[in-house]
Formats: structure tokens, C-alpha cells, sequence
């Protein structure tokens, strides 16, 4: 069987599969792969300014003909001249992070995108849908990077309770019996990220990825949770360093400074020692390295398989 959701005709995918916007990582050889196989591909901004994101608008268009999308940090200090910049390149969809999407909402709906803000609570959720947003991405704390404190079995039903929109469920997702969870919880779809930096078109350093292959069920930890800025990263020297400073007490200022740079360390110079691998829990489900399109066709067909056995055991009953 095929999975169809709304959201699916809506953003005109074939398969309820999302890229995350994963900064340092999602570039436009990568959202173009997840695209042409049939999900979203999404371009991430990070803080990053608006004209090192517009060349990869540019080349993702030069390698795909299938939808898009592209994800921008409210938050960052180019957040102005990137949506400015997305509003004249027209990207189709528009996702957005750390903050309320609701002061741009009338420029992205002004040239018709798709806004779908990234929520880690049923309050933000509710908060954005009255801005006009027209999914919402619901991650649990199970993701990679920043993250906040629900998980995602347990906040993605309350918000598809909450709120009017479709969902899409975010953190934890790496394989088809995530994908078919999230279903059975009310999602419409799921943004899938750790996963996808194990592809082969992802051009995130080989050592990061070999680092995610290699990681075992409790190596993906949080630092930086006393700063109320929590992230998920695997463990290296650098988190022993940074949990250290946590426990010393050291100036929030401090301990954010010596963050700076650490993803573009790990993911584009294979510093995986001294640089911040973000990746979420599901990191020990992942074992290999091979194209998008074997990742989403291997996704979605677990998910068809693990359907026909759940009916099979309603069918024993």
C-alpha cells in the first residue's frame, strides 16, 4: 500500500518524508537527492547570510524539478535579509526554528509558501497556528541539536489535539516503524534528520558520518541544558570539556562562546574530536551509508511491512 496524507497533496510529495534543516549539513546536493526521491528536501540557513544560502537555493533548482523547502532561524542575525531573500527566490515552503515565524508570515504568504514553524511545546504550536502557519513540525526531545524537554511519543498527539493543522512529527524518526508510530499518533508526515546525514549525496564530512554509524544507544547526549539552550550532540572531548564547565559553573557567556563554530568543525572539517556532532538518539539505529533513494524506499516499505503485521495480529484476535 501507498501511504496519502492532505500534506502529502499539499506540499505534492509522494512520500510522508521530510529532510530536516540541519545546519553545515543540509546543503543543496543533499535536499535535491531527498527531493527527487520522493520527500522534501530542505536547505538549512543556520546563521548563515542570505547570499551563501541563496547559492544553494540556486543550485538545488539546478538539480531538481520536484518541491522544496528551506528552514530559517528566527533567531539569527541575518534572519531579515534571509527571509527578504527566500520572499524574492519564491522557495515553495518555509520552515522555520528558535522563534516565532509571525512577523514575516505576511511576506512568505504574500507570494503563496508554505509555513511550517518548528515547535517543541503545545503552547508555540497554538501560538503559531494563529500566525497562519500551515503545518506545524513537532519535535521531541529525542532530536538532534537544539531540542526541548517532551519527547515525541508524547507531544505529537497532544499537539495534533491542540491545534487544527496538520503535523508533522520531528525526533527520533530513522526507520519505518518510526515513520508508521508517528502515523498511528496523528502526523501527517515526518521530518527525518540524523538518517539523512548518512546518505551518500550528503556532504557532510565522512568521519561525522562514520562517527553517527558507529554510535551506540546512549552516545547521543545533551550539553548546555543549565544555559536553557540544551543541545544534542554525540560524545567526544569536546562535550567531556563543555558537561565539565556545567559543572564548574562557568558564565552562560563563557560556555556559549566556546560553542562557536563547533558544528561547521565537526560536519564540514571532520573535527569529531573537538567539534560538535549533532545527532539525535536514534543515531544507534543507523548502520550503513547509501543514497536517499534506498533510504526513503527502505522507510516506507517497513512502514508498509509493519502495517501488514499489525493487521495480521488483529486478524489472530
Amino acid at each position: 500500500m501507498n501511504f496519502q496524507t492532505p500534506l502529502m497533496q499539499t506540499l505534492n510529495i509522494r512520500t510522508p518524508i521530510l529532510q530536516g534543516g540541519m545546519a553545515w549539513v543540509s546543503t543543496a546536493s543533499l535536499v535535491a537527492a531527498v527531493s527527487n526521491a520522493g520527500g522534501l528536501g530542505i536547505i538549512a540557513s543556520g546563521n548563515l547570510p542570505a547570499d551563501v544560502i541563496e547559492a544553494e537555493i540556486i543550485k538545488t533548482r539546478a538539480l531538481t524539478d520536484k518541491p522544496f523547502g528551506i528552514n530559517v532561524v528566527i533567531m539569527s542575525p541575518h534572519a531579515d535579509e534571509v527571509v527578504e531573500m527566500v520572499c524574492r527566490q519564491q522557495v515553495p515552503v518555509v520552515t522555520t526554528g528558535a522563534g516565532n515565524p509571525g512577523k514575516y508570515m505576511d511576506q512568505f504568504k504574500a507570494y503563496g509558501a508554505i509555513v511550517m514553524p518548528v515547535v517543541p511545546s503545545v503552547a508555540l504550536a497554538r501560538r503559531v497556528e494563529r500566525t497562519g502557519a500551515d503545518a506545524i513540525i513537532v519535535e521531541g526531545t529525542e532530536a538532534g541539536g537544539h531540542i526541548g524537554e517532551l519527547s515525541t511519543m508524547a507531544l505529537v498527539p497532544q499537539v495534533v489535539d491542540a491545534v487544527d493543522v496538520p503535523v508533522v512529527a520531528a525526533g527520533g524518526i530513522a526507520d519505518g516503524r518510526g515513520v508508521l508510530a508517528a502515523l498511528a499518533l496523528g502526523a501527517q508526515a515526518v521530518q527525518v534528520g540524523t538518517r539523512f546525514i548518512c546518505s551518500e549525496e550528503c556532504e557532510t564530512h565522512e568521519a561525522y558520518k562514520k562517527m553517527i554509524v558507529n554510535a551506540g544507544d546512549r552516545d547521543a547526549i545533551v550539553t548546555g541544558r543549565s544555559t536553557g539552550h540544551p543541545v544534542r550532540v554525540l560524545k567526544n572531548r569536546f562535550t567531556r570539556q563543555l558537561l565539565q564547565m556545567e559543572k564548574d559553573g562557568v558564565a552562560v557567556e563563557e560556555f556559549e562562546k566556546a560553542g562557536i563554530g563547533k558544528m561547521r568543525q565537526a560536519a564540514q572539517d571532520g573535527d569529531i574530536d573537538n567539534g560538535s556532532v549533532a545527532a539525535g538518539q536514534i543515531a544507534g539505529l543507523i548502520h550503513d551509508i547509501k543514497p536517499c533513494q534506498a533510504i526513503i524506499d527502505q522507510l516506507m516499505q517497513e512502514a508498509r511491512d509493519q502495517l501488514t503485521l499489525l493487521n495480521q495480529l488483529r486478524g489472530e484476535k
